[in-house]
Parts: structure tokens; C-alpha cells; sequence
């Protein structure tokens, strides 16, 4: 999912501009933090080319998409197909609320541009969802725009979270400290946050030991 909206091509792929853009800054900031190897599950996967993009540069690690959109799903198998690759999963529909995940562990969970356009519940059932399946001493990476100590980090963000609770007064840009709160409620610490293009952030959490 991205703030922009997405092209399909005539094999049923779909390309979002924001992900072209946001791929390569992304991927420095994962490189940091991934294990060398293991199961990497990402939530709400969207078009597809960032899975791909990260399995080309990261080949030792076995990815796996998923989302809840019927449309992102097919377009991300077609992406898998278009790469040939033979370390990214078929993708699966997953619901951040279900409890269970229907995945039993991964060693890092992914999830960009999606707290921002769920209610606040999805942000509770990802917290929740991502204690439960990452091995201790797992990654969760989220990426995204966010306020900080209640305030917008800029003059465009604050518009685009009006935007936002214009279309769902459930949306909307949400407070990463209260983000990182509700995470260790759930055993995942903060560990870094990292400034990134276009006014967005990082934010990086480890899964406690038991």
C-alpha cells in the first residue's frame, strides 16, 4: 500500500511509483538489520515489487508475501513469475486481526505504508501478530510517515492525515510513540529509528527474549 496510486500492466502486474522510488532507501536500512538467513514475512505485500526487489538483493533469505487484497495477491504472483526467483514464497492472504497468523514463525516481519490507511485495531492485531510468530531476537521492521510526540514532521504530512481522516475518520497518521508503546506491551523493543526520504521513517523493533 502507498500514498499513490497504482499502474496495471496488461500481464496483470501492478507498479505503484512511491515503491519504485522508496525501494532502494528501504532496502540500505534492511541490509542493517536482517538476519543472513531465515523466513522473512511481509504484511500487506501491495503490488509485489518490493518483495521482489529485496529477494533479488537478498537471495540467502526466503521471503514471504502476503495481503488481504485478491488484487494485490494476483499481481504479486505475477511479479513472482515475471522474477523467476526461487526464494520468495506463492503469496497468501493474511489478516493482521486473526489470531493465529497462519504462519507459525518467521525471523523478521516487514510491513510499509499500512498503519496509516487501518483502523487502529490493525495496529494492535500487527503488533500482537508479529510477537507471536518471530523467533526471540526477530526483526520488525515498519516503514512509513508518522508523527512524532503528537506533531507532524512536516507541512505535507499533515495534509495527507487530514486526507486520510477525510476518507476514514479511522485513518490517519499515528503517533510513534504510542506505536512503540503498544510494541512493548506486545515484548517487541524499539531499537532504532531512521529518517527517510519524502518525510518518512524506519522504525525498527526486536522481539524480546521469552
Amino acid at each position: 500500500m502507498s500514498r499513490m496510486s497504482s499502474e496495471r500492466a496488461s500481464d496483470g502486474r501492478l507498479t505503484a511509483p512511491a515503491a519504485e522510488r522508496n525501494k532502494g532507501p528501504i532496502l540500505e536500512v534492511l541490509r542493517r538489520f536482517l538476519p543472513a538467513s531465515g523466513v522473512v514475512l511481509e504484511i500487506a505485500s501491495g503490488t509485489g515489487q518490493h518483495v521482489m526487489h529485496f529477494a533479488t538483493a537478498l537471495p540467502s533469505l526466503t521471503w514471504q508475501p502476503t495481503d488481504l487484497n485478491q488484487e494485490h495477491l494476483t499481481s504479486i504472483a505475477v511479479w513472482i513469475r515475471h522474477g523467476g526467483l526461487g526464494n520468495v514464497r506463492p503469496p497468501f492472504e493474511l489478516d493482521v486481526d486473526a489470531n493465529p497468523w497462519p504462519i507459525e514463525r518467521a525471523n523478521a516481519v516487514l510491513c510499509f505504508n499500512m498503519i496509516h490507511i487501518a483502523p487502529w485495531a490493525a495496529t494492535a492485531g500487527l503488533l500482537k501478530g508479529a510477537a507471536q510468530v518471530l523467533a526471540p531476537g526477530g526483526i520488525l521492521f515498519l516503514y512509513g510517515p508518522y508523527k512524532r510526540f503528537g506533531a507532524h514532521t512536516a507541512p505535507s504530512n499533515e495534509v495527507f492525515d487530514a486526507d486520510l481522516r477525510k476518507r476514514n475518520p479511522e485513518w490517519g497518521l499515528r503517533d510513534m510513540e504510542e506505536v512503540a508503546a503498544l510494541a512493548g506491551t506486545n515484548g517487541l523493543a524499539l531499537v532504532e529509528v531512521v529518517p527517510m526520504p519524502a518525510n518518512n521513517f524506519s522504525v525498527v523493533f526486536r522481539r524480546e527474549r521469552d
